[in-house]
């Protein structure tokens, strides 16, 4: 139950104009709050989808208007956006938000969307042709290079977002290089045995993905022109795209007093501190269903914890411990994952990857079914899906798989 209406902050302000952000926006004013609401965003644009960055946008031409999140019902949201405003610091006791433009803003309930940003290579020179990729402008530059420069591809990391945008410069022709440090390319989410599959899906297409390749340095004049190993071999490279993973954007909240090991500290009801929530990539909760601490960088997780920290704000204390789930589309295949298969005991594959490019893969933590990942299979990735959401033992597993 959510508390009285006396007692809901009349002054919300989210920092974060992002998927989480927005949803977050959405429910306020959907569970009846009527007061003032800002929103913050370091970027110009209204909140917009990321997932095309690294597929549409580079490989069909998308322009920003196709990945709006926005639409002419969230006029009625009554909400004042300060975008391309950069949030600088917090004081928690005071109730107020600083401002990179040298204004204050204040709150009563405060919701931290700010997301977060690729990890930087140490050493990175300012060399023309590396890219990162996180934004609309960032997708935008790296689509310019691809055009521009229609060579030799150095993809540093193994990611999901390094393996869209492998994918969609295979599509384009380009000749593309994959760097994974780890022993097994795709294996630090997925594991060896998925990966592999997924190593096996670039590779099938004519990409060269490396494992134990760790980069030390990149080459060039006034562009990159190769990139070398730790075992001093050279890769010549026109353009690289580095993916090597990303870190909360908690910078701005430095000397607030908040838990920023890893993101946002939050209890299991989604409170970071009195008057404070947290949602999306930057957010991290314990989770009674892992037994850990989690931080998620899924889209639909940033859908529902935006969701469910409007609703802290307004009183209500459920625990959030959903089961996750993402996807991710390579060339014609359709990678996903629900639940949680870090730290994973056995994974069992279902089905030879090497006939059809496909696969049902079930992580085991302890006698329990952890997590689900299919390539292709989305049927059996949602039974399974649910299987994990009651807490399915394995043995109750293994029966639905051969049943």
């Amino acid at each position: 139950m959510a508390s009285p209406k006396a007692d809901r902050p009349r002054r919300v302000v989210i920092v974060g104009a992002s998927l989480a952000g927005l949803h977050a926006a959405r429910t306020l004013r959907r569970e009846g709050f009527d007061g003032s609401l800002t929103v913050v965003g370091a970027e110009r644009h209204r909140p917009y989808d990321r997932p095309p960055l690294s597929k549409q946008v580079l490989s069909a031409g998308w322009e920003l208007d196709r990945a709006d999140l926005t639409d002419e019902s969230d006029a009625e949201l009554d909400a004042t956006w300060l975008l391309g405003v950069r949030a600088t610091g917090l004081d928690p006791a005071a109730r107020r938000i600083e401002l990179g433009d040298g204004t204050t803003l204040p709150y009563d309930g405060l919701v931290i969307a700010t997301g977060a940003r690729p990890r930087r290579l140490p050493g990175t020179p300012e060399l023309e042709g590396i890219h990162e990729l996180r934004t609309y402008e960032e997708a935008l530059a790296l689509r310019n290079g691809l055009d521009a420069v229609p060579g030799r591809v150095v993809i540093v990391g193994s990611g999901f977002v390094g393996a869209e945008v492998a994918a969609a410069c295979r599509a384009r022709g380009l000749a593309v290089t994959v760097l994974e440090a780890g022993p097994e390319p795709f294996g630090r989410v997925l594991g060896a045995a998925v990966g592999g599959a997924c190593a096996a899906l670039h590779r099938d297409r004519g990409v060269d993905v490396c494992a134990g390749a760790t980069v030390v340095r990149f080459e060039g004049a006034e562009r990159v022109e190769r990139v070398v190993l730790a075992d001093g071999a050279a890769i010549d490279a026109d353009l690289v795209v580095v993916g090597v993973g990303v870190r909360p954007e908690t910078a701005w909240l430095e000397g607030s007093g908040l838990d920023l090991a890893d993101g946002v500290l939050c209890d299991r009801t989604g409170l970071a501190a009195p008057g404070i929530v947290a949602a999306g990539d930057v957010a991290r909760w314990p989770s009674a269903r892992s037994g850990r601490h989690v931080r998620v960088e899924h889209w639909d997780n940033a859908v529902r914890q935006g969701e469910h920290a409007a609703r802290r704000l307004l009183g209500h204390r459920e625990p959030f411990d959903p089961v996750s789930w993402f996807w991710s589309d390579q060339y014609d295949r359709k990678i996903q994952l629900a639940g949680d298969p870090a730290g994973h005991d056995e994974v069992v594959l279902l089905e030879d990857f090497a006939e059809q490019e496909r696969l049902v893969a079930l992580y085991r933590r302890g006698d329990r079914l952890a997590a689900v990942a299919a390539i292709n299979r989305p049927r059996l990735l949602l039974q399974f899906r649910r299987l994990v959401q009651a807490g399915s033992s394995w043995e109750e597993a293994f029966a639905a798989a051969h049943a």
